[in-house]
């Protein structure tokens, strides 16, 4: 993971995955934040930290490809 990506998780991924509505998810989440203990706590922070970065970058990609298909045509004259 690059310096930037690392930057970008711990001020607008990690904050906005804080925010985030957990319903549904909420009982599984914080068994996982509260149970874990040591080093098993340090991968989990770190695994949370590489597949969020990923999935962000894959939302990045998937709408960069979107975006021609979400223009109108340009009209015939």
């Amino acid at each position: 993971m690059t310096d930037f990506m690392r930057w970008l998780y711990a001020h607008y991924i990690l904050p906005s995955l804080r925010a985030a509505d957990r319903r549904g998810y909420g009982e599984a989440i914080s068994s996982l934040e509260n149970d874990l203990a040591g080093d098993r706590r340090t991968d989990y922070d770190l695994a949370l930290e590489f597949y969020a970065g990923e999935a962000f970058l894959l939302g990045l990609r998937t709408g960069a490809g979107l975006g021609a298909s979400l223009c109108p045509p340009p009209s015939d004259r």
